[in-house]
């Protein structure tokens, strides 16, 4: 059997991104009720409402979801709590160190899987007891690693040194990207930007439709100095660049960046002044669907592309 299915009880290796303001209870049990994992986002949540987004997720799927937990924001440990109390079996965590909450969160019986950028933090959330990776290429949307590592060589070098399951994310949201990851190794992948494009996703309509209308090249990393992340080019990406052309300090990008500034953009649906972060892929996303579609779609896809593989001669 597929080591993600057994490890997560599902029936697809497909894992939504816990992205932040994109991945409310509605996305990550619609993910969880069409095969999938659904994660909630805890990064763009207050810990009283990702308390009640888990009580709402149990109501509205009887199949395994979790929570998405980036290490380095405020109140994790209120977060991890709640996690517990709520009797939330899976956690996947991000931006920090995995062997701060992984035996916690194990001895607690919890399933723990931690995103990298790079084969040596694979191999260091192995040694810390994780129960398997999410390896994020550089194409990803929101925050990425700094190697700058792309999926397609990504993969095959975290599965060169680790033994644990493996997620492919970055770039992924079709059938034949799903195949291609997990001929490369992985065990199954990650999607965020396809399912932040879909109807089930808490973004705001207007972010939405201009995922759809993003096309190759209007996606770039920036904020390098402050934490890498991929952004849609607007008026505020642009007034970042003019930042850089004037010799911006490390505290003069701070000051720029403000306050809820993602939030703004893809919550609050300001396409001028908000931070809009969406993967590479966004150019290959030409409309808003159901999530039970988006699977379909992904499954059927990957089907087929597995059968012409086979007939593929040289």
């Amino acid at each position: 059997m597929n080591r993600i299915i057994q490890l997560f009880g599902i029936q697809y290796p497909i894992i939504q991104g816990g992205m932040i303001w994109n991945s409310g209870y509605k996305l990550a049990s619609a993910v969880s009720n069409a095969g999938g994992l659904g994660l909630i986002g805890a990064g763009s949540m207050y810990p009283n409402v990702l308390r009640e987004h888990i009580q709402k997720c149990k109501k509205a799927t009887n199949k395994p979801f979790g929570v998405n937990v980036p290490m380095l924001y405020p109140n994790v440990e209120e977060i991890m709590n709640i996690i517990v109390e709520e009797d939330v079996k899976i956690v996947f965590t991000s931006a920090g160190n995995p062997k701060t909450w992984t035996s916690f969160l194990k001895e607690k019986g919890i399933t723990v899987v931690h995103v990298v950028s790079s084969s040596k933090f694979a191999l260091k959330a192995q040694e810390a007891g994780v129960d398997a990776v999410v390896a994020e290429g550089f194409e990803a949307g929101g925050h990425n690693g700094r190697e700058e590592t792309t999926t397609l060589t990504l993969i095959p070098m975290v599965k060169e040194n680790i033994s644990i399951p493996l997620i492919a994310a970055g770039g992924i949201a079709t059938g034949k990207g799903m195949l291609a990851a997990m001929i490369l190794g992985a065990d199954g992948v990650q999607m965020g930007s396809r399912f932040a494009a879909s109807t089930e996703s808490s973004a705001h309509d207007a972010f939405k439709r201009t995922i759809v209308e993003t096309n190759e090249g209007d996606t770039l990393v920036t904020l390098k100095e402050l934490a890498p992340v991929r952004l849609i080019k607007n008026k505020f990406f642009q007034d970042v660049q003019e930042a850089y052309s004037n010799c911006a300090s490390v505290d003069d990008l701070k000051t720029l960046l403000g306050r809820a500034r993602a939030k703004r953009g893809m919550f609050e649906g300001d396409l001028v002044e908000g931070e809009l972060e969406i993967g590479q892929i966004a150019g290959l996303i030409h409309d808003i669907l159901p999530v039970s579609t988006i699977i379909e779609q992904v499954i059927r896809e990957f089907e087929v592309a597995k059968k012409e593989i086979t007939s593929l001669t040289f």
